[in-house]
């Protein structure tokens, strides 16, 4: 009834008519609203009630592209222009910066990659016109004058010398169209109104300016929509990678699909357990596919009946069953036989828990169909718990040597640090031998990518979030990706060809939230201290709490501890930045190392570095206790103005002293102040 085509034997109800039981519901819904609506009318009732009319796929999206409409599913990722809503514009951000952006040619798993060729600057099309004073919708003929991924800076035509007209917008949104829409659909062609009286003859001007000119194809839109289309299904099961036990699998079933981007949700789970990741991800595989391999799953504790009844569950259940092995991207074809990895070998890969380090690992088993389970070296699991699944065609493994023969820093084993590894020594001493280099896959496509080209990239550390990002540089087909406002930490490695990595507009194009880049804070001019206000938290990542300094025991105490436990729980009970975790984890050797030599900090833990303002802060002590002496209530904000005032005094200049909520607190450390039984401070 919806379109949808398949077997037969996929479809619901006797007549074989419905893809879902959501759809044969809807289909029962609209004819009692059709039978309703014919007796408001004085009609009489027949039995066939005419269905009212659904709206087809490719009309919502235009619609969803024309209104900008938003939305949220159920983790708060929210979906549609709220980049837009909440100021971030790529055209702006490109032009002020003069940034290059990848092109869409460049990504192969996105809309109209292999045809984006034939779209080019200096290209005509019509385009909704924004300066009339018509009461109905005009258009004009634009020119596109560069190019930015999805997006286009365009030009109204008889604008050439004045470029403070041009605007940004999605080249896949509805309000443009090929040269020619117009007439055949009997829209008006109107100059702009700020030039209209520039010349008498548009006509004739216009016929000048085609004559020669190229535009977009005429079945665009169309192609895209068909593009955008995901076979996927909510409702649908399959093996995805348990994001808390990555070396086991666990069936997840489809809750949302934006994009071909799949939001999972573990069957097992409590309702609250996502996973987002693309449908070409390696992360997931089709159900059977691990028994198939022999790798890791983790068990359900109850039968599929008994989950269908959890609320989480319930409405997905009653739709689709297992996906296929057709949806999934295939992998090359390999043929385990003669020369084949070995348990024990060594090689060189990214980490899988810190995407921006390339490790010495070990191959810790071997699987059927191509598959290997493997260990980064510089990580201490006391079981498999540290294990990753890779292919042995996975663009993320490299012989030993490829870090060092391209200039990459390589994360060496526990033990050793950056300048005293060698492949040589390392193997001799492990009693181990190097994977061959014959078995890695070392094509390198011509992908197109350039440093300091713009584009959207997905954090993988929380996959939910899509960020503004730059590639920073090119090794054969691997790049690293530097999330714009972020710290050199948080960069990741990821293939040419990774369907983590989309061109600019993307989010836009098909309603995915994107996550904006972190603007540096501007220091406040404050002529006199009335109140500290509260900074805004940026919006996009989640926030870290405020920079502490931590001595070196205590990296190697918290490392020590995090071995063979979860690492996300231990965080959390810690209430530590897992990515920080991360980098002392891969830091362990020398950090070690340090302790061993008594090189460790000695210092209070929690007291960081020493006051810059101790005379101040004394004079702020004392104020403080001799108010409380009188009987009078000391308030934060009170604390704040009054250090804020004194600070001059002593020298120190508004732009060297703040008086923020972060001096505050440990200030209140430092001086052994007691809110309840000193300050009674509010």
């Amino acid at each position: 009834m919806c379109g949808i085509v398949g077997t037969r034997d996929a479809f619901f109800s006797k007549t074989k008519r419905f893809c879902s039981a959501s759809c044969s519901r809807s289909y029962s819904s609209n004819s009692k609203k059709a039978s309703v609506l014919a007796r408001l009318q004085g009609k009489p009732p027949t039995k066939k009630a005419k269905v009212l009319q659904k709206a087809s796929w490719s009309a919502k999206i235009g619609a969803f592209l024309s209104t900008g409409g938003t939305g949220n599913v159920a983790d708060g990722t929210s979906t549609g222009l709220d980049g837009m809503v909440l100021g971030f514009d790529w055209g702006k951000y490109i032009t002020e910066g003069d940034y290059p952006a990848a092109p869409v040619s460049c990504f192969r798993h996105v809309p109209l990659f292999d045809q984006w060729d034939e779209i080019a600057e200096g290209m005509k099309v019509e385009s909704l016109s924004k300066d009339a004073v018509l009461p109905c919708q005009v258009y004009w003929i634009s020119s596109v004058v560069r190019l930015a991924g999805y997006r286009a800076l365009l030009q109204y035509e008889g604008f050439e010398d004045d470029p403070t007209h041009n605007y940004w917008c999605n080249l896949g949104a509805v309000d443009l169209h090929p040269i020619g829409w117009c007439a055949i659909n009997s829209k008006i062609l109107v100059p702009p109104h700020t030039i209209h009286a520039k010349y008498d003859n548009w006509k004739e001007f216009l016929m000048k300016r085609l004559v020669g000119s190229r535009t977009i194809p005429a079945e665009f839109h169309v192609k895209m929509v068909e593009n955008l289309k995901c076979s996927f299904r909510e409702g649908m099961r399959l093996e995805a990678v348990d994001k808390l036990h990555i070396s086991r699998m666990r069936i997840a079933v489809v809750d949302t699909v934006i994009g071909a981007r799949l939001r999972l949700m573990y069957e097992d789970g409590d309702g609250s357990d996502f996973l987002w990741c693309h449908t070409n991800s390696p992360l997931i595989h089709p159900i059977g596919w691990s028994r198939r391999v022999g790798h890791k799953i983790k068990i359900k504790e109850e039968k599929r009946k008994e989950s269908s009844h959890r609320p989480a569950l319930r409405k997905l259940y009653c739709d689709y069953g297992d996906a296929v092995t057709e949806l999934f991207k295939p992998v090359r074809i390999v043929y385990p036989k003669g020369i084949w990895f070995e348990e024990g070998m060594k090689l060189e890969a990214i980490d899988p828990l810190n995407l921006g380090n390339i490790c010495v690992a070990t191959v810790c088993k071997v699987l059927l169909e191509g598959y290997v389970m493997i260990a980064m070296d510089s990580n201490s699991f006391a079981d498999d718990s540290g294990w990753f699944c890779y292919h042995a065609t996975s663009n993320s493994i490299f012989p030993a040597g490829f870090c060092e023969k391209n200039k990459v820093e390589l994360t060496p084993p526990i033990g050793y640090t950056v300048g005293e590894f060698s492949w040589k020594n390392y193997l001799k001493k492990t009693n181990s031998k190097a994977a061959p280099a014959l078995l890695f896959n070392t094509d390198s496509p011509n992908h197109g990518f350039t440093p300091g080209m713009k584009l959207e990239a997905v954090d993988l550390m929380e996959p939910r979030l899509i960020c503004v990002a730059t590639v920073v540089r090119v090794v054969q087909r691997l790049l690293r990706i530097h999330f714009d406002g972020w710290d050199d930490d948080y960069d990741q490695w990821t293939d040419c060809e990774s369907p983590d990595i989309y061109p600019v507009g993307w989010c836009e194009l098909t309603g995915y939230q994107l996550q904006p880049p972190v603007a540096e804070e501007q220091p406040e001019e404050i002529q006199k201290p009335k109140g500290i206000k509260k900074k805004k938290k940026p919006f996009g990542k989640r926030q870290m709490s405020a920079k502490k300094s931590y001595s070196i025991e205590y990296k190697k105490g918290i490392v020590e501890d995090s071995w063979g436990k979860n690492l996300t729980a231990f965080c959390k009970a810690k209430m530590m930045d897992i990515r920080l975790v991360r980098k002392w984890r891969a830091d362990y050797g020398n950090t070690s190392q340090q302790v061993d030599n008594g090189n460790a900090k000695k210092s209070k833990c929690g007291s960081g570095r020493q006051p810059l303002f101790s005379e101040l802060e004394d004079l702020i002590c004392e104020w403080v206790i001799d108010r409380r002496a009188k009987a009078l209530v000391v308030k934060r904000a009170q604390i704040q103005e009054f250090a804020f005032a004194m600070a001059p005094q002593f020298g120190t200049a508004p732009e060297e002293f703040k008086a923020s909520q972060h001096w505050l607190d440990n200030f209140l450390q430092r001086s052994e102040l007691s809110f309840k039984n000193l300050l009674n401070t509010v």
